[in-house]
């Protein structure tokens, strides 16, 4: 149901020209563009939901018990049964609507709009006024007719009293300038996210290039340790290299890579030619100065000698 929805009839309605168009008396009135009802008898019904929340009442459904009159209102179920029957429920599920929404006709939107104090509709009503003052005291009250006339049989087309035509001036000014605001706010809104998000994304890259730095460097896997490096290390280590230590750790070196090693003092003085007691001295000095270290003693008293 939107504005301008007319419930469709197989019969001819009749219906004849509104003096005032319908969209205009209902928008001078409260101030918005307001979902509309017809029916093919030409009555205007309205939800009065809408109708509350833009005349500015806070508890929609008490205002109508307060302002509108019992034949005045009713639920959307109820007028299109009058209007489709039985299959009309059917027409509402489709566009979403609820058959117990409250709707109220053009008399009782105006008593809605007398009960509210929205500044907006302060010409309106100062209009309804007039036009009841000049019933009472003239017995009449009628439009001016609009210098140009539709079709002969269209009926009459009457100009609109001048403060509702003023008050739709007013109320269009404002739109625009809502619109217009609205415009700007949307802009600046756009342009605030596109600077957020270029500051976010900057302070990304910074947070990568401090992760960057702190993140450890990829350790390529340690070398094979072979006699050469080993004796480069004990080198490193202020090892006083005399020729007796040289040549323990030079028969030592070879095994040492590959594992723990079982030697007895007079396997090493023997291979390396030197007395049992200078080997001994040169072996003690590589266990000194953390080269070499004794783990144990194998099965028949036989040291054994590791990498620390």
């Amino acid at each position: 149901m939107y504005e301008r929805n007319e419930v469709p009839s197989e019969q001819p309605t009749g219906r004849k020209q509104d003096a005032i168009d319908i969209n205009d008396f209902v928008f001078a009135a409260t101030g918005a563009r307001v979902r509309r009802l017809t029916l093919p008898n030409g009555d205007h019904w309205f939800p009065a939901a809408d109708v509350g929340v833009h005349l500015g009442y806070a508890n929609t459904r008490q205002a109508v018990q307060w302002h509108v009159a019992p034949d005045c209102e009713q639920t959307l179920g109820n007028l299109v049964r009058t209007v489709c029957g039985t299959e009309g429920s059917s027409n509402i599920a489709g566009h979403g609507l609820k058959k117990t929404m409250r709707m109220v006709n053009l008399r009782g939107l105006i008593q809605l709009v007398n009960g509210c104090t929205k500044p907006e509709c302060a010409p309106f009503k100062h209009w309804v006024s007039e036009a009841i003052e000049a019933i009472q005291l003239n017995g009449s009250y009628s439009l001016d007719p609009a210098p140009v006339q539709p079709a002969p049989d269209g009926g009459t087309a009457y100009l609109l009293p001048q403060q509702v035509a003023d008050a739709i001036v007013r109320l269009e000014e404002r739109n625009l300038r809502a619109d217009e605001a609205l415009a700007v706010a949307q802009s600046e809104r756009i342009e605030e996210t596109r600077r957020t998000n270029d500051l976010l994304g900057r302070i990304a890259d910074s947070l990568d290039l401090i992760a960057d730095r702190f993140r450890p460097a990829a350790f390529a896997p340690p070398e094979a340790m072979t006699p050469q490096r080993l004796l480069a290390t004990w080198r490193a280590r202020n090892l006083v290299v005399t020729d007796d230590v040289h040549a323990v750790a030079a028969y030592l070196a070879p095994v040492l890579v590959r594992g723990p090693v079982h030697c007895r003092m007079e396997d090493i003085a023997e291979r390396t030619g030197l007395t049992v007691a200078r080997a001994h001295d040169g072996l003690r000095m590589l266990i000194k100065r953390g080269c070499v270290r004794q783990t144990g003693v194998a099965a028949g008293g036989t040291p054994v000698y590791a990498l620390p």
